[in-house]
């Protein structure tokens, strides 16, 4: 938790890309009074900004260095080829890296997949960011492979891209330090994962209606064994379901089958007048 106890904020870094406007609406419904801040910084920084204490959370891109971080996964992107429009590629609906065999494709500084080989020729220089490799696509000198939400945060109307089989995908995760778990972190894990406000991960819940508490419960136990006993305490009743219970009997008479009054005597059969 970041600011006073008075007033507590949470600071919330993402990789540009990703877009987290769904969990801050959720955030701001569920915790009005918590001011959820965001914070755009690189996929290569944001392992360091929250190790300083610069963001409570982020969204990351994986694999990350995980030292002294917790992380968990969310989603996996599709990976995309960024094109021209007019360009060959683009008469097609996917493309192979042996297709990209004969072009010139850009890998920036900051590029995010990770790759055991490279595809396509190399360029003469490493554009120094992805946005940078994304004017050169548009300049024609060259075709640039990154996750689907980098073509789409960078695209402009004379690009097109298409996804790319056989190339590494992007993994988007949440991450937060390791010792820093605190209750706000906890409250915005429960929301990325689709947690209700009831959830029994989640905090300040409320019962469910129509359920009351384990001491509720016993007191309605008790109550209906009482009705349910005879009056008088007897243990009897008469055998027809109690509807004697409580009135009192004539005298000699039992009180019901197994009660503890004197034994009625015996009588015989009537005879028949003649």
């Amino acid at each position: 938790m970041t600011g006073s106890e008075v007033s507590p904020s949470f600071r919330l870094a993402y990789v540009p890309g990703v877009t987290p406007a769904k969990w801050v609406r959720i955030w701001n419904e569920r915790l009005p009074d918590v001011p959820l801040a965001l914070l755009t910084v690189p996929a290569a920084q944001v392992p360091d900004v929250l190790r300083a204490g610069g963001a409570d959370a982020g969204f990351v891109r994986l694999p990350i260095d995980r030292t002294d971080l917790s992380a968990i996964p969310l989603y996996t992107e599709t990976t995309v080829v960024v094109i021209p429009k007019d360009h060959v590629v683009a008469a097609v609906d996917e493309v192979s890296l042996d297709d990209l065999a004969d072009e010139v494709v850009f890998h920036p500084l900051d590029e995010t997949l990770e790759w055991e080989r490279r595809p396509g020729l190399p360029a003469y220089e490493r554009p120094a960011t992805t946005e940078d490799a994304v004017e050169l696509v548009a300049a024609g000198v060259g075709l640039l492979v990154v996750p689907q939400s980098l073509a789409r945060l960078y695209h402009r109307k004379d690009l097109t891209y298409r996804p790319v089989t056989g190339a590494p995908e992007s993994r988007v995760a949440l991450s937060w330090p390791e010792a820093e778990t605190t209750d706000l972190v906890e409250d915005f894990i429960g929301i990325v994962r689709g947690r209700t406000v009831n959830s029994s991960r989640g905090r300040a819940q409320t019962p469910p209606k129509g359920k009351g508490t384990d001491k509720d419960v016993a007191k309605a136990k008790a109550a209906l064994q009482a009705k349910r006993k005879p009056a008088g305490g007897g243990k009897g009743g008469s055998k027809g379901g109690g509807k004697s219970a409580g009135k009192p009997t004539g005298a000699g008479r039992s009180t019901g089958k197994g009660g503890r009054g004197a034994a009625a005597p015996k009588r015989g059969k009537p005879r028949r007048r003649s």
